[in-house]
Formats: C-alpha cells, sequence, structure tokens
C-alpha cells in the first residue's frame, strides 16, 4: 500500500512539474515580440545578432522578430509609432525623447563605447588631416539622425565648425557603406565595424578619429560613453515586466559569453554575408572593437552625463537642467539578470 502510495506521488509530481514549467512560461506577459534594429550587421549591434543565433530567445521563451530599419533614428521612429516593441539603438535616443515628452528608458548596456570611427578617403587624406578639415566635405553616415551621424557633428561643432559645414548623406550599413567610398561619393566616412575594417583592408581610407577602443574614446570624451543599449517606452515596462525581465536576461548572458569568446567562434555565429566577403577580415574586426562591449551590462552617472554633454553640444536647445538621466535608464532588470 505504501509503495502504490509512494509511486502515486511521483507519478503526480511528473505530471506537475510540466505544467509548472508552462505556468512559468505563461508569465511573460508578451512571448512575441518585434524588435528593431538600425543596421544590423554592423557590429556594433553584434550582441543582438548572438543572442539570436545562439538560441537565447528561444531559451527565454521568447519569440522575437527583428526589423533591420538601416539606421538607429529609423528604429527609433517605429519604437514611438508602434511598430516594434523594443530596439537596440544608441543610449542618446533616450535622453534626446525627454525633450520630446517620450519616456524611453534604457534597461541594459550592450556597448560602452561608441564603436564608431571617422576615416576619409586617401586620395583626399593630404587635405584633411583633422575633423575641421571635414568643413564642406560630403560625409558618409549609416543614416540621418543616427548615432554616426551625431558623432561627426559632434566634432565638428568641438572644432569650431558649424555642423551644416559638412554634408552627410545615408551609405547604410554594410556593403552599400563600402561602395559608395570605392566609387568616390563620399570624401570621409563616420561608421562602425565590419565597415572600417573592410575599408581599411582595401586601402581607401586613414583613420582621423577612432572611438573602437578605451583610449580613443577617452580622447573624445574624457571617459566611457555608452553605445548600444536595449529600450523601451516606460510604458511597456510598466505593463510588460517579466517580459522586459526576459529581454534583459538574454541579453546579459550574450554579453557574458561575448566576453570569453574567439573571434572565430564569434564569427562562426553571424551570417556569413555580415563577413564581407571575407571571415579574416570580419574575426580582425571583431577584434578591433572588443573593447567596445560592455561586460556588465550597467551605465553608471559619469557615463550618462558624457553621453548628455554630447547631445547638448550638437544641440544646443536642450538645457542639461531640464534631463533627468535617473530615467533614462533603469537598472532594477540587470540587477536581478546577474542575481540569477
Amino acid at each position: 500500500m505504501r509503495t502504490l502510495r509512494i509511486g502515486t506521488l511521483l507519478v503526480a509530481a511528473s505530471l506537475l512539474f510540466p505544467a509548472l514549467g508552462a505556468a512559468q512560461a505563461a508569465e511573460i506577459e508578451k512571448p512575441n515580440l518585434t524588435l528593431g534594429v538600425g543596421g544590423k550587421p554592423l557590429l556594433y549591434y553584434l550582441p543582438l545578432t548572438l543572442a539570436e543565433k545562439l538560441g537565447y530567445f528561444k531559451d527565454a521563451g521568447l519569440n522575437v522578430e527583428i526589423n533591420d530599419f538601416g539606421g538607429g533614428a529609423k528604429s527609433l521612429q517605429a519604437l514611438i509609432g508602434g511598430s516594434v516593441d523594443a530596439v537596440t539603438g544608441a543610449y542618446e535616443h533616450t535622453i534626446r525623447m525627454q525633450t520630446k515628452k517620450q519616456d524611453i528608458r534604457a534597461v541594459i548596456d550592450l556597448g560602452r563605447y561608441p564603436g564608431i570611427v571617422i576615416a576619409v578617403r586617401k586620395a583626399e587624406a593630404d587635405k584633411i588631416k583633422t575633423v575641421a578639415d571635414l568643413k564642406g566635405k560630403n560625409i558618409g553616415v549609416t543614416a540621418p539622425g543616427s548615432s554616426t551621424h551625431i558623432m561627426v557633428q559632434y566634432l565638428l561643432t568641438k572644432a569650431g565648425l558649424k555642423q551644416d559645414d559638412a554634408s552627410f548623406i545615408g551609405v547604410g550599413g554594410g556593403a552599400s557603406a563600402v561602395a559608395a567610398m570605392q566609387k568616390g561619393e563620399i570624401d570621409a566616412i563616420s561608421h562602425l565595424d565590419p565597415v572600417i575594417s573592410k575599408l581599411e583592408d582595401l586601402g581607401l581610407i586613414n583613420v582621423l578619429v577612432d572611438t573602437r577602443t578605451t583610449e580613443g574614446t577617452e580622447k573624445v570624451f574624457g571617459g566611457q560613453n555608452p553605445a548600444a543599449v536595449l529600450y523601451f517606452k516606460e510604458s511597456f515596462i510598466k505593463e510588460n515586466p517579466n517580459t522586459v525581465q526576459a529581454l534583459t536576461n538574454v541579453f546579459y548572458k550574450t554579453l557574458k559569453w561575448l566576453e570569453k569568446a574567439t573571434p572565430e567562434q564569434i564569427a562562426a555565429n553571424v551570417p556569413e554575408e555580415y563577413w564581407l566577403g571575407d571571415k579574416n577580415l570580419y574575426m580582425k574586426a571583431v577584434e578591433a572593437s572588443r573593447q567596445s562591449y560592455s561586460t556588465d551590462g550597467n551605465i553608471d552617472e559619469a557615463s550618462m552625463k558624457s553621453a548628455l554633454s554630447l547631445i547638448t553640444t550638437t544641440d544646443p536647445s536642450i538645457d542639461p537642467a531640464s534631463i533627468d538621466l535617473s530615467k533614462t535608464f533603469d537598472g532594477s532588470f540587470l540587477a536581478k539578470a546577474k542575481g540569477q
């Protein structure tokens, strides 16, 4: 009788645990998500591609549809318009949108440095030796209004020029950017890897500014300057906290994988078209950008202030005193991700 009773309990337990698993999965308010990004093949957004290819979204019970809008400003617009639920995009957007009464909040930092490189076409290198020499030139950026565009505006302003002293041309995020330089359609470029490493390998550019590294970023900003983050509308965070937590967990897990991964392992977990035709070159680009990735996902106050300075320098109409930086980053989800 006792044996029968124990057996009955074991059967009941085996039936119960799957039910518990299903209940836990059901706790995610919105398992089917649409996530926007502006130039997915760029190393700036490498954590997103890795999270997808390593299967971490599915492991967390999430079905994530990724929409690549080619530029960060466009993915932000999609979030505001309601066509995507979340965005991997520049942290600066959370600050800028606060001035427009839009509450956008980051929950995890993916890139602690911008990773943006300003380079000039080699044929123009004897004429363009400093940022000030970019006056009157055609500069390629991923898209108007994107972080690559804002970075040049910041540097022009710091060099004593007006932001419209140069012309900006959207060249996209991959092969189209390389082609624009090859065809001589642009005199300089503000872009990211692997595009920059590809242009260097082709011998087409000379680098002026490099924020892929600690040294290069400190030269420009005097410290860290957060780049790609995962951000949402604050209303979405309130309505879907378990969903936001699941996504934060995924990206934190990805950052820890990336921290230890070799360039070979990273290249093996991205689509081949991201290599721009050369796997070894892609691995070289990964190594060049490695320092730019966050290892802990956090954004400290000094980094927030650095980002605010970049924005107010490029847009003097924004009063720094009107920005509440504490509302641009919600670290509570990251804290829970680290505690798991």
